[in-house]
């Protein structure tokens, strides 16, 4: 399927390794260049060369912290102008509700909430000018079906959540949508850390607390970040114009709902 956004220009967040590189593999299949982020510049500018090479669109790379006030300056700078934008941050490390205070939750907020605010705030302007526009916010399955250890996340990502489900209706009618995507259990460094540690607690090895979580999963296995990318891709093109402010879960069926 043609996604119609050839020459478009997208900043992907968060896009040197995981759902992030995945769905900016997917724009560039798309002809989509690319503005990618990540903290880490020597991962980040692998990954840009990997997709310049393989699909032959422009691809510049911002090593920066975005979820500070002068990252993000510096991304925006190069970012300018960008019709896609996908925003992506690793969630807050997990805990018990006791272990976290007004710090612990204010960079959760920070990072899982204001920061993709902020790239909507400094971008959505530029995109209703044009009269075209797509945002993809990668959030959590956890906004639908908390998960308790994750408390900082779960409330950081239903914050933005809430943004979104009111900003979403006051720009489509500029041809601007935001929706927000919901992943499940991925494989990503996050699950692998996140196995590692339930293995640690239990007194298990990794793949068997990986096993453990993926019989949890109606189709028995983790998903994958091409698939998560294919999305993300689908959600950008212009055959997506009536798709508005809706979460979407990519979880392989693990929450159990009928609607």
């Amino acid at each position: 399927m043609d996604l119609g956004i050839r020459g478009r220009k997208a900043l992907v967040c968060a896009s040197s390794k995981g759902l992030g590189r995945g769905c900016a593999e997917a724009l560039a299949a798309a002809g989509v260049d690319l503005v990618m982020n990540a903290r880490g510049a020597e991962a980040l500018a692998e990954t840009a060369e990997a997709i310049r090479s393989m699909h032959g669109v422009s691809v510049t790379e911002v090593a920066a912290d975005v979820t500070s006030e002068e990252g993000r300056a510096k991304l925006l700078k190069v970012a300018s102008g960008a019709d896609i934008l996908v925003t992506n941050a690793g969630g807050p490390p997990p805990g018990m509700w006791t272990d976290w205070d007004r710090a612990d939750f204010i960079r959760a907020l920070d990072a899982n909430m204001l920061t993709p605010i902020a790239l909507m705030k400094a971008l959505l302007p530029g995109m209703m000018e044009k009269g075209w526009g797509r945002v993809v916010n990668i959030t959590s399955q956890s906004v639908k079906s908390p998960i308790a250890v994750l408390g900082l996340s779960n409330a950081a990502r239903a914050g933005l959540t809430g943004y979104v489900a009111g900003t979403a209706r006051q720009v489509a009618p500029s041809g601007v949508t935001i929706n927000n995507l919901l992943p499940g259990i991925h494989a990503t460094d996050r699950a692998s850390s996140l196995d590692g540690r339930a293995a640690e607690s239990e007194g298990i090895t990794i793949e068997e607390a990986r096993a453990r979580r993926a019989a949890t999963i109606p189709v028995r296995r983790y998903g994958t970040a091409g698939e998560f990318g294919a999305t993300c891709a689908f959600l950008c093109s212009v055959h997506a114009g009536f798709i508005v402010g809706q979460n979407i879960l990519l979880d392989g069926g693990a929450m159990n709902s009928t609607l």
